[in-house]
């Protein structure tokens, strides 16, 4: 009988302690589970993003992930299918992109993924370009910017001094042809009762009939070594349809900052190439000129540079000019000759400044000249760097020496003013516009559009196991 009672004490017994051993070890599953979950979830996040552009990385040393993958089409849902393809491969490490099984029968979670879904992506042309400016100032953080920055806020102080932007010197010289006009010209009798007018033959006239011949055509030793590039411009984000994301990630900006305007144009000038320092990887040559023209040909954005740097220079010397003592009394003597011939006096005081306008305006072209040969031109001058003649506006062209001296500002510090000066939206998605051309022109990248890459993802994954449960999680990742 002894016996008998310590069999019904054991069965009793053990189905305590196997009920407890179950209960433990169905713990473990779920525990395993939810740990299984987190682990996969971090491995497939970062997989995604270790699927980085390589092509920006290595010429602009941005990270963006590309969610056409090389192909023809950029759409989350694809980053969707990569995602779930991560987890579910590192979940079952035995099974086939379908999840079925090869080889491996036996699992003691039984786990499967479930839905993913990504609700938030930053694009990087969101918010007119901040997504992008954002890994930008990222990247630019040890970048010793600020020797570059003093010299812009000077020279761009320098400027608005002088009021080179909004000078209207053509108006003003236009006022002065029309008093030669209103005084008119005496006449003379050629033959009986045929009268004509006395030639005034101001020289400033010859200097102004080279205006119409393009200042390119007039500054280049040899114009037909210009790129002759020529690009279709709505191919190119600033001009299509955009793609939106979701916005700038607030996780991104409270680690690295918000982005930075000033340190962007640094960057532009790091990474993009201009007359004079062109380079090989690029569609356009003269990158940095398109950003500011936006034309879609080389000549017609180094020409539209040149034009604004030819009006800049034209405004600083006849500012300049008009405080010359020696160089009026010079135009004014030439004035009274060309008067005195066509017996006409009064018309010495508008001539003489059409001279002096003439002769700021050959200055001017030397200046660009100098500039696009690498030399240096101050934004102000002073007599000693005054390179021209008077007898320079008979003979534009011959007049105009090669010179790569000087001092003041060389063409690159000018351009940088002329970007700082441009409007922010127009500088952001004209430069996007450079990295779509020159990407593109890499293996397997023809059709690579910059608003279809993302830099930071917000997904909401879910599993679930055969043995009856379902876990979800919302994760954010992103390069920052």
């Amino acid at each position: 009988m002894r016996k008998g009672y310590i069999t019904v004490f054991l069965t009793l017994s053990l189905t305590l302690i196997l009920s407890l051993v179950f209960v433990v070890i169905e713990g473990a599953r779920i525990s395993a589970i939810r740990m299984k979950f987190e682990c996969v979830s971090d491995i497939g996040m970062n997989s995604v993003l270790a699927e980085y552009h390589r092509e920006m990385l290595e010429q602009y040393d941005l990270l963006f992930v590309d969610t056409s993958y090389g192909g023809g089409s950029a759409d989350i849902g694809n980053t969707e299918a990569h995602l779930k393809n991560y987890i579910r491969m590192n979940l079952r490490p035995g099974s086939n992109k379908a999840g079925i099984g090869m080889g491996r029968t036996k699992d003691f979670l039984a786990m499967d993924a479930g839905n993913v879904q990504i609700g938030k992506y930053s694009i990087a042309s969101d918010n007119q370009g901040a997504v992008l400016k954002r890994q930008v100032t990222d990247y630019m953080s040890d970048y010793p910017v600020g020797a570059i920055l003093e010299k812009l806020n000077l020279g761009v102080s320098e400027m608005e001094s002088y009021g080179l932007e909004t000078k209207d010197v053509a108006g003003e010289r236009h006022g002065y042809e029309a008093r030669i006009d209103e005084i008119g010209l005496p006449t003379r009798e050629v033959e009986e009762g045929v009268y004509e007018e006395v030639p005034l033959d101001n020289p400033a006239d010859i200097a102004n009939a080279t205006r119409s011949s393009g200042v390119l055509n007039l500054v280049l030793e040899d114009p037909s070594q210009v790129s002759a590039v020529k690009v279709s411009l709505n191919d190119y984000i600033s001009r299509r349809t955009r793609k939106q994301g979701t916005g700038l990630c607030s996780e991104a900006v409270s680690v690295s900052g918000k982005p930075d305007e000033l340190v962007f144009q640094a960057y532009l000038f790091e990474k993009y190439g201009h007359y004079g320092k062109e380079l090989d990887k690029s569609l356009l040559k003269y990158q940095i000129e398109y950003i500011l023209a936006g034309k879609d040909t080389d000549w017609q954005n180094l020409e539209q540079v040149a034009k604004r740097l030819l009006r800049w220079r034209e405004a600083a010397n006849v500012i300049y000019i008009l405080t010359d003592s020696a160089k009026i009394a010079e135009a004014e003597a030439m004035a009274l000759a060309l008067t005195a011939v066509c017996m006409c006096p009064e018309l010495a005081e508008p001539v003489k400044y059409t001279i002096l306008f003439a002769w700021a305006y050959v200055e001017s072209l030397q200046d660009v000249k100098t500039l696009l040969a690498g030399g240096r031109v101050p934004i102000y001058k002073t007599a000693a760097d005054w390179k021209t003649g008077i007898n320079s506006i008979k003979n534009v062209r011959g007049s105009l020496a090669q010179d790569d001296g000087g001092r003041g500002l060389n063409y690159e510090e000018y351009l940088r003013i002329m970007i700082f000066l441009q409007n922010q939206d127009t500088r952001t998605f004209r430069a996007m516009d450079i990295m779509e051309m020159d990407i593109r022109r890499t293996a397997g990248n023809g059709r690579f559009c910059l608003d279809g890459c993302f830099d930071a993802y917000e997904a909401d994954m879910s599993v679930v196991s055969g043995f009856g449960y379902r876990y979800e999680m919302t994760r954010h990742y992103g390069f920052y």
